[in-house]
């Protein structure tokens, strides 16, 4: 199995990637909507933002 962002051989401790850096880069593309799907139905955002405006806040010290 080859690792999805550099394609070199993976490593149990990260699988499905080779490295903690393959790892953290792929990480980042989900956090900056680098894998979002765009969406045809504009319910879609609607119910997300609602979703999110009703989450429970973590308490800041």
């Amino acid at each position: 199995m080859s690792c999805p962002i550099c394609a070199e051989d993976t490593v149990a401790d990260y699988r499905p990637f080779c490295s903690r850096r393959c790892a953290d880069i792929d990480l980042a593309k989900w956090m900056n909507g680098s894998y979002a799907m765009p969406s045809q139905d504009p319910q879609d955002a609607e119910d997300a933002l609602n979703i999110l405006e009703n989450a429970p806040r973590p308490e800041q010290s």
